[in-house]
């Protein structure tokens, strides 16, 4: 078998496995009283070189976003956001259940991405005071995106200052991040807070980690409200310890950036061998950008590569999503390649 159905999949790091045996001695004061928590506070404000960001590790990525967002909005507020994103369509109304009923509001725009033009106009058309409609108070952007498309630094900067004008905060679900940040070539504060984002919610579960994510807020007000939240959510673990050495491995030395730069690359072969096969009926539905491909295939295809031990998410009737990680090695490529060109030529009835 070879997984192509998430990152989530995927196995433990060896860097991470190996920073969570070696906080596996001695004790340690429980609820993030510990001296790795600590040291965690000083990894995060280097690598964002933000001098007073404060990080909140959680257990999933569900908890980074809804509690981050529920300390960034008031319960009659709105947070906008792109259709497609995992907030609005993928986690159980978590956002509004732990904002005391805030409102999940879409702002479309092409490539999975907020429209600039269409953020606007939708701030604009608010009856602002009016206590009959939920006040927008915060947006939030997903990069990548769930169809793993990028926003340039620049992009989300335009976004936020919009955001702005009308009063609201800005939050950045960054589940996949790292996929982003190395395909960017940038540094982290670019599409964080130098762009005006005032908390993020750090993936990485996805790229790595043991049930490991984190809330990184840059703005006090926010980080001063989470300390609560996070507590009363039943967020702040007893050995708070074996997160923070896990985030700490992660953000140590690139080890996160090396291992979306992996997943990321592992993509783009898979992706150059899909797009030979364009003349028999494959089309990539969106681009790519990290390592995430929404595929259109022939139909009998998509059966024949199951068979074949594709492991990968039936979108519909013709599209898979194909998701590769740092555990996926250039040979499970070149297999995959193999046997998705055999099926998709099988399907075709073309020989060779």
């Amino acid at each position: 078998m070879i997984e192509l159905r998430s990152d989530n999949a995927a196995g433990v790091a060896p860097e991470i496995l190996a920073a969570v045996e070696a906080a596996n001695t001695g004790s340690a004061l429980a609820y993030g009283g510990d001296d790795l928590t600590a040291h965690l506070q000083e990894v995060v404000r280097t690598v964002f070189e933000h001098p007073t960001a404060r990080v909140f590790p959680v257990t999933s990525g569900t908890a980074a976003n809804s509690l981050a967002l529920s300390a960034a909005t008031p319960p009659w507020g709105a947070v906008l956001c792109h259709p497609t994103a995992h907030i609005i369509g993928s986690e159980g109304g978590a956002t509004s259940l732990f904002g005391g009923g805030v409102v999940m509001r879409g702002v479309d725009g092409a490539h999975a991405l907020v429209e600039p033009a269409r953020l606007r106009a939708t701030l604009e058309q608010v009856r602002w005071g009016d206590p009959h409609e939920s006040q927008p108070s915060v947006l939030s952007l997903t990069l990548p995106s769930d169809y793993g498309t990028v926003y340039l630094p620049e992009q989300v900067g335009e976004l936020v200052s919009i955001a702005r004008e009308f009063g609201l905060r800005a939050h950045l679900d960054g589940a996949r991040i790292a996929n982003a940040v190395a395909a960017l070539g940038c540094a982290p504060a670019d599409v964080t807070w130098r762009a005006g984002v005032d908390v993020l919610s750090l993936g990485a579960t996805k790229n790595g980690a043991l049930s490991a994510e984190a809330i990184v807020a840059f703005d006090d007000r926010i980080a001063d409200e989470l300390v609560y939240r996070t507590k009363r959510a039943g967020h702040v673990t007893s050995k708070m310890r074996f997160q923070s050495a896990q985030l700490t491995a992660y953000l140590t030395d690139g080890l996160w950036l090396r291992l979306a730069g992996h997943a990321n690359e592992r993509m783009a072969e898979l992706v150059a061998e899909l797009q030979s096969l364009s003349p028999y009926g494959v089309r990539l539905e969106e681009r790519v950008d990290v390592n995430m491909a929404f595929v259109e295939l022939p139909a009998p295809a998509i059966d024949v590569a199951a068979e074949a031990g594709l492991q990968f998410y039936r979108m519909g009737p013709s599209t898979v999503r194909l998701v590769t990680s740092w555990q996926t090695t250039v040979e499970d490529v070149k297999e995959a390649c193999a046997r998705l060109r055999e099926a998709v030529l099988g399907a075709d009835g073309s020989t060779g």
